[in-house]
């Protein structure tokens, strides 16, 4: 039985396109690489997580948080509770710069190993999981039309899916 779970997070985009990812090694999923983002508090909204959680993990404050890009569903495990996590995904721009302040007991508690800022060309070759796997492809519709209309609904993703297709 798994515990429903709800997340945001922020596909935080340099001027370039880039992304910022961190890399976890998660004990059911194995390595992957997610934007900053995790669970909700009681009586939060998605933003306000979202807000949270990007503040929490990057020390970035002046963020601005704009359009809901998509939502999606997937299992893994968390502090050794299996979950069924529910995300939502905001986009988010800002100049390329590291994380600020002193973050490594929030990195540690989270299981982030390390971040890097991705490319579009680093995100379509031959990479580590992503979460969403859909990433990609998402962010390649924001460049090439801009933020969606509506959310994306990936609706649920099974571990080990790689690309959309």
């Amino acid at each position: 039985m798994r515990i429903p779970r709800r997340a945001a997070r922020v596909a935080v985009l340099d001027p370039a396109g880039a992304i910022f990812m961190f890399r976890y090694d998660n004990e059911e999923v194995g390595v992957h690489w997610s934007m900053p983002g995790g669970g909700m508090d009681p009586g939060e909204t998605t933003l306000q997580a979202a807000r949270r959680e990007l503040r929490e993990e990057t020390g970035w404050t002046d963020i601005e948080i704009g359009a809901l890009l998509c939502l999606w569903e997937h299992d893994y495990t968390r502090e050794g509770v299996p979950v069924r996590q529910h995300e939502h995904i905001y986009l988010g721009r800002a100049p390329r710069r590291e994380p600020v302040g002193e973050l490594s007991a929030a990195h540690a508690a989270d299981g982030i190993q390390r971040w890097r800022w991705w490319t579009p060309g680093d995100l379509s070759g031959d990479t580590e999981p992503l979460w969403p796997p859909q990433l990609p492809e998402l962010l390649a519709g924001v460049r090439r039309d801009g933020p969606p209309a509506r959310p994306i609904d990936l609706g649920f993703v099974p571990n080990g899916r790689v690309g959309s297709g």
